[in-house]
């Protein structure tokens, strides 16, 4: 698939004009240019291109809803999102509904090509300054699961900036379970055995414990 066809979607005019002239410019066939989520997901439906480069934020469905009916309907279009986002939530939605690309607008045209061509081989590709943030969350997502729901409940306390007297008591045990919990945790987390590392971590990671 040297030169796949290409459904590229934007509900801004300049960018989508932008976008496809810039394609156009490197020879890319692209049969449809869509301003709405809605068309978008119609042209894919009906047309079944190759690649759609998609805007996450669009009026009727957004590039997130228009992947999920593509999973959902096993739709073989491979979605790339052009976005100006970084939210770790969308880069897991990404992940989640098996987003082949996610590119920054602000690097778009810089790494689109490459990122073309990732995706025609069945490789995905995330902007770089997307996966350097977000690539760890995953791992770190993982060793969360490996919690029990007491362990969770005293890294929540301990992210309070709680002692292990204080937790101890706020929780009715001793502090030498409390102590046994905090060795459990660094241990599943494989955090250094640093002072204040696992204070470090909980507060950093805060969001994950809810």
């Amino acid at each position: 698939m040297l030169k796949p066809n290409i459904l590229i979607a934007d509900d801004h005019p300049l960018l989508l004009k932008g976008l496809e002239d810039f394609l156009k410019e490197k020879k890319y066939h692209i049969i449809a240019a869509c301003t709405d989520g809605l068309s978008a997901y119609n042209a894919i439906v009906k047309e079944k291109p190759d690649i759609a480069i998609l805007d996450i934020e669009m009026p009727n469905m957004t590039g997130v809803d228009i992947a999920k009916n593509c999973k959902r309907y096993n739709i073989t279009t491979k979605i790339i999102l052009n976005t100006l986002h970084k939210e770790r939530r969308l880069f897991e939605d990404a992940v989640k509904y098996n987003i082949m690309g996610y590119l920054l607008k602000e690097f778009a045209l810089t790494e689109i090509e490459a990122c073309i061509a990732s995706v025609c081989e069945g490789k995905p590709y995330f902007s770089e300054k997307i996966y350097k943030r977000f690539s760890h969350v995953s791992d770190e997502n993982k060793n969360i699961e490996k919690l029990t729901p007491s362990e969770k409940k005293i890294l929540r306390l301990i992210a309070d900036e709680m002692t292990s007297s204080e937790i101890a008591e706020f929780l009715n045990i001793s502090v030498r379970t409390v102590e046994k919990h905090r060795a459990n945790i660094i241990k599943k987390l494989d955090i250094d055995q640093k002072p204040n590392s696992l204070l470090i971590w909980s507060q950093k990671n805060k969001e994950q414990l809810l």
